[in-house]
């Protein structure tokens, strides 16, 4: 058993690293407040982008925009979000392992453009292709603004023919205890991808498919679908962020309550140790004083 010392140093360090976690717990409890707001305000943007989008997909039938139809050859983008920091439990670790098997069943011809520090250092060491990094994309208070480059790089690329399909690996939020990783198909469009997308996300197949509204068009019809068809694809993109950011705070603030947790527990274990060092020390010292008392009689 250790001395008393070592176990009064080992219970004040223990003590310390619990005031570290539970300080990072409620750092992270108030970023995922913030961060599922925006999530849910924005959930219900996307639906509705897309009842006009599909709407007005009603005269696809006639539209060869590609957009919508994919290409013959190219090759295949991957945009993957993880997180710069962790200490977030396997948030970055489920997607990781899931973009991974995806580029086992791809084989080649595959460039990744990685968002977070972590899945570029994980797509680094697999020797994997990388055509872009974003690192310095905020972790509260995303705007759309903070993903224009991204999705500007992914529609020209797109548009240029570099790419035959596009998908996005992100982690998709249900609730502080329960987050998804998943990988989408993000272009060419696809009807049954995105409503699929949002039923999961809590719409209702009313909203996405029944509700339907004839426009009327003026102008060129195609440079009206190639202008919305954009629009949407960034906001599919600032909804898979904002996804990603409220399940990376859930995550972080979870696995920072369990170390504290774990931190308590240890804490009376030790505590338990040192009052038991503590009455072992004081039961030899009285051994010890009546066998001198013994002797001296």
């Amino acid at each position: 058993m250790a001395g008393t010392k070592e176990i009064k140093r080992r219970i004040k360090s223990v003590k310390n690293t619990k005031k570290i976690t539970k300080a990072m717990e409620l750092v992270s409890a108030s970023k995922m407040k913030r961060a599922v707001a925006s999530t849910l305000a924005s959930r219900l943007y996307a639906g509705y982008s897309w009842n006009v989008l599909t709407s007005v997909a009603e005269n696809l039938e006639k539209n060869t925009h590609m957009f919508f139809n994919e290409q013959e050859k190219g090759k295949t983008l991957i945009v993957l979000i993880t997180s710069n920091r962790g200490l977030c439990g396997g948030y970055n670790s489920q997607i990781i392992k899931k973009t991974l098997r995806l580029l086992k069943e791809e084989k080649e011809n595959v460039d990744i453009i990685t968002v977070g520090k972590k899945g570029d250092i994980a797509m680094r060491r697999v020797n994997q292709n990388i055509t872009g990094a974003f690192t310095e994309i905020p972790d509260v208070n995303i705007m759309i603004s903070d993903i224009v480059p991204l999705s500007k790089m992914v529609v020209n690329e797109y548009k240029n023919q570099t790419y035959k399909k596009v998908y996005i690996a992100y982690t998709h939020f249900s609730s502080a205890l329960s987050q998804k990783p998943m990988i989408k198909q993000l272009l060419p469009i696809s009807k049954q991808e995105v409503t699929e997308a949002l039923l999961a996300q809590g719409g209702s197949k009313v909203s996405v498919t029944e509700k339907k509204i004839d426009y009327l068009f003026e102008g060129d019809f195609n440079m009206l679908i190639d202008s919305l068809a954009e629009k949407i694809t960034r906001m599919q993109i600032y909804q898979m962020f904002l996804e990603s950011n409220a399940s990376e705070q859930s995550s972080r603030m979870v696995a920072m309550k369990n170390a504290s947790e774990a931190s308590g527990e240890m804490i009376d274990d030790l505590t338990l140790m040192f009052n038991k060092a503590r009455q072992a020390n004081i039961t030899r010292e009285i051994s010890e004083i009546s066998a001198g008392m013994v002797s001296i009689n």
